[in-house]
């Protein structure tokens, strides 16, 4: 089993910061890809930014120069700064991690029970 436990979320007002965390924990192998995407009431899921066991990362066009992605391989932890915060950004902010389980050969796509984070402006 692997269980990813994200933290962080809560109410902050416009122009404000929240740092998001997300610990991948049980029976994993290697991990991949590590992400976060949000879901605001009414709308699908929608990818916020995403990062490579390289490093590499990538954000939508909405978030670029507000948001950090960043991760620790070593900690299997991923992370997600919010800065210069604006009503549009709130939503539940649900961690992802591909990963090998330990055992297993396949890619297999996780996801965390998700985070509220409210905007106020």
């Amino acid at each position: 089993q692997v269980q990813l436990v994200e933290s962080g979320g809560g109410l902050v007002q416009a122009g404000g910061s929240l740092r998001l965390s997300c610990a991948a924990s049980g029976s994993i192998f290697r991990l991949n890809a590590m992400g976060w995407y949000r879901q605001a009431p009414g709308k699908q899921r929608e990818l916020v930014a995403r990062i490579t066991s390289g490093g590499s990362t990538n954000y939508a066009d909405s978030v670029k120069g507000r948001f950090t992605i960043s991760r620790d391989n070593a900690k299997n932890t991923v992370n997600l700064q919010m800065n210069n915060l604006k009503p549009a950004d709130t939503g539940v902010y649900y961690c992802n991690a591909d990963l090998w389980s330990i055992g297993s050969s396949h890619l297999s796509s996780y996801w965390g029970q998700g985070t509220q984070v409210t905007v106020s402006s």
